[in-house]
């Protein structure tokens, strides 16, 4: 290889490998594989769970005329995303698990299946105006796993070993990705009133975890929390963010268009965990506050009215919902009972 086309690689490498932006890296992949290989257009999908069947999400594009993506992972909605079952050659990587080469009338596409330890399906699918050697089949393999191995990094710092969800030390940079930086907030909460869109914040905690730990053991206890990780993102949709920040407290930050499908929401994981059977241990409740995430709200204001609304819910009996808005708001002026006090919230 030519020196200076080596220097070439070593920088894109450099590039593909630096920061720690998912978005940043999954538009740098295409861009990196895309000058690389001369492409005509590079584009990273993404399989989803979806109601009707797996969809298909464009996490990044880069063509070389500069024309628009056909879709965007930021701005498109799921109603518009592909199924995965419209896309035949697709389906077939992702079954086979093998690099393809095919033509498609212009030229030639390299798909190269991707996969994380989390168990995120990916496809790099890159169209060359010419044949695909087997150079080029192996660049794009090479920064494909490149791609995946900064990916698991990522992952293996932001969460929790135990349940896989995100852990608390990325709370507040993901809260404050989901819900835009405080500059954007007006214009962001104008956009919510025009669309209805909105994000809320919920505490999930589950009730009498120790006395779980102290007649099972402390196994049976940690599959209890596997367990309801399952049950949170089976609950909720896959671009909520679910956390696990230690002991039996999870978070949820979740996307709803008004009050009543939030309530719907956390009512549907409270029913769900009361529903299932949980091996030894049998039955298992939660307690679940939750409040609207503000213009401007900084990560520890919007948990800590969640976490008020869980108090009440404790203090209330448990395995019950509360809405900080419209259940401790109003009653601003009592005092909330924490431990210690007459109510056993523990």
């Amino acid at each position: 290889m030519p020196h200076a086309a080596m220097l070439d690689h070593l920088e894109h490498v450099a590039r593909l490998t630096h920061g720690r932006d998912r978005d940043v890296l999954d538009a740098t992949l295409a861009d990196v594989v895309l000058a690389t290989l001369q492409a005509r257009a590079v584009v990273l999908w993404e399989v989803l769970p979806g109601d009707e069947g797996e969809l298909l999400d464009v996490r990044a594009h880069a063509r070389a005329d500069a024309l628009p993506a056909p879709m965007s992972a930021a701005g498109g909605s799921a109603p518009a995303w592909p199924r995965l079952s419209e896309r035949p050659e697709l389906v077939q990587v992702l079954h086979a698990e093998v690099t393809t080469v095919i033509g498609d009338g212009r030229g030639t596409r390299i798909l190269v299946p991707l996969r994380t330890e989390t168990q995120r399906r990916l496809v790099l699918d890159v169209a060359l105006a010419g044949p695909a050697d087997a150079q080029a089949r192996r660049v794009a393999e090479g920064m494909g796993r490149i791609y995946v191995n900064v990916i698991n990094l990522l992952d293996a710092s932001e969460r929790d070993t135990l349940t896989g969800l995100l852990n608390r030390k990325s709370f507040d940079d993901t809260f404050y990705k989901a819900t835009r930086s405080s500059h954007e907030a007006a214009a962001e909460a104008q956009r919510r009133v025009d669309s209805g869109a909105h994000h809320w914040l919920g505490v999930i905690d589950v009730d009498h975890f120790k006395s779980v730990n102290d007649r099972f053991g402390h196994l049976i206890g940690d599959e209890v929390l596997l367990l309801m990780a399952r049950l949170l993102r089976s609950t909720f949709r896959h671009d909520d963010r679910l956390y696990r920040f230690g002991g039996e407290e999870f978070v949820a930050l979740v996307r709803a268009d008004d009050a009543v499908a939030a309530a719907a929401a956390f009512e549907r994981l409270r029913t769900a965990v009361e529903g299932h059977s949980f091996p030894q241990v049998g039955r298992v409740t939660v307690s679940i506050g939750y409040t609207a995430v503000r213009p401007f709200d900084t990560p520890a204001d919007a948990f800590e009215r969640a976490d008020r609304a869980v108090y009440q819910a404790k203090a209330q009996g448990r395995n019950r919902v509360v809405c900080f808005e419209s259940d401790v708001a109003p009653q601003a002026g009592q005092p909330l009972q924490h431990a210690g006090g007459d109510v056993d919230l523990f």
